[in-house]
């Protein structure tokens, strides 16, 4: 995105460490994009192109909520969303004049600027889009509404139709935080979306998130299945009501706990799957609460199965709160935000040590993902669906996560393959 808002005359190259070891490039500008679990490495970056005198920019979420610490590993910090401020960093910085701080106001998404999809590595299985920004939601553990703000902002349909034509790849991630947002309006928009996908002939298989009251809007569903969605990633968190109190999950309290399997059976009823995610190591939870989820995860709808131990992420209430009751575990920052990855605990637990916990998340883990419950898992899936695809997709997001349980480091099997000689 960050390459599509600047101007033509700049050679830009992307260097994306999930593929190609880093070596040094001489440039004019660095800029890097900074996560919490990667922040450490992006001062490490950031410090070898300083000692030579070439000025480096941060930005991205983790900068915007650490500023002053970030600051001290760059010449710029760039604060929020950059596209209201990147074509004025680019003037300062060609006329020597580039400031410490600049910040980005959250803006209408008209007009957005195409991402340079060209940069990617081609090894990618997917490409992503974003149609919408901002949450009015405020869960305990998440920092969307902190750094995209709380108005739920759309894109133009026509726009987002005319981007999606121009992607080569036939599969698509929709990466907002909630496709159909939160009011009948927002919902009729993605119909508008899923109807102009069809009407233009577009053939992708796609996934998006959304919110659990998908699963009541029957429109909605017969859309999304028509324009291709194969899978929809879901905030479950948990299936016990005083957990989702604690997680500020207002959605899933409002439906209830003992909805969830309907809202599965509805969502499947079209063809499509449920990627169901699931937080543990909630103050709340004992060893036998998280060995529940687990097996809650195993024998409900879901299709496939995320489980992440609850993370204190910067900008977050969880770790504000946490930090203040001194129950973060890792404190010698920035190195120890490498540890703050959703597979590690980073905080002390009320019902257990943290050593349990992360004993208790292993157990679950190989439970979870155990090559039995893997491959049955697809076939109640199919089942279900009816849809190879839909049982395709989950499987494959089952497998990438069992690799990660088992330590595999070759590379994921190839599903689709494995699965036409199945089906």
């Amino acid at each position: 995105m960050i390459a599509g808002l600047t101007p033509d005359y700049w050679d830009i190259e992307l260097i994306d460490e999930n593929f190609d070891a880093f070596e040094y490039r001489d440039a004019d500008l660095v800029g890097i994009t900074v996560l919490t679990s990667a922040a450490y490495r992006a001062y490490e970056i950031a410090d070898i192109y300083r000692k030579k005198g070439i000025k480096v920019i941060l930005g991205g979420i983790h900068v915007s909520m650490m500023v002053d610490e970030a600051e001290q590993y760059a010449d710029t910090v760039v604060i929020g969303e950059a596209e209201g401020v990147w074509n004025t960093v680019i003037d300062d910085f060609t006329n020597n004049r580039l400031k410490k701080r600049y910040y980005g106001e959250l803006s209408e998404l008209n007009h957005s600027a195409t991402p340079r999809r060209d940069l990617f590595h081609k090894s990618y299985s997917y490409a992503n889009i974003q149609t919408t920004r901002g949450c009015p939601m405020s869960c305990d553990f998440c920092s969307v509404h902190t750094f995209n703000g709380s108005k739920y902002r759309q894109r133009p349909v026509n726009e987002v139709l005319d981007e999606i034509e121009t992607i080569e790849n036939d599969k698509l991630f929709i990466i907002d935080d909630n496709l159909i947002g939160y009011t009948k309006q927002s919902a009729e928009r993605a119909v508008e979306l899923f109807k102009g996908m069809i009407n233009r002939g577009i053939k992708k298989d796609w996934y998006c998130q959304a919110s659990l009251n998908i699963a009541d809007n029957e429109e909605v569903l017969k859309y999304a299945a028509e324009s291709g969605c194969r899978m929809i990633l879901i905030g479950i968190e948990s299936e016990k009501i005083d957990q989702l109190q604690e997680t500020n999950k207002k959605m899933n309290i409002k439906i209830g706990i003992d909805h969830y399997e309907e809202a599965f059976q509805k969502i499947h009823k079209h063809g499509i799957s449920v990627l169901g995610a699931l937080v543990f190591g909630l103050d709340s939870d004992s060893k036998e609460d998280i060995q529940n989820r687990a097996r809650f995860a195993i024998d409900s709808g879901i299709d496939a199965m995320q489980a992440t131990i609850v993370t204190p992420l910067p900008g977050t209430s969880l770790f504000k709160r946490l930090e203040k009751e001194d129950r973060l575990l890792y404190t010698n920052f920035p190195k120890d935000w490498e540890r703050y990855h959703f597979h590690e605990v980073s905080h002390k637990p009320i019902k257990m040590t943290s050593d349990e916990l992360m004993v208790a998340m292993d157990e679950c883990w190989s439970t979870m993902w155990d090559a039995k419950t893997v491959y049955r898992k697809m076939l109640k899936t199919l089942k279900q669906t009816k849809n190879a695809k839909a049982a395709t997709w989950a499987f494959a997001s089952n497998t990438e996560r069992h690799n990660l349980a088992f330590g595999k480091k070759k590379k994921a099997m190839d599903i689709e393959k494995l699965l036409k000689g199945m089906i």
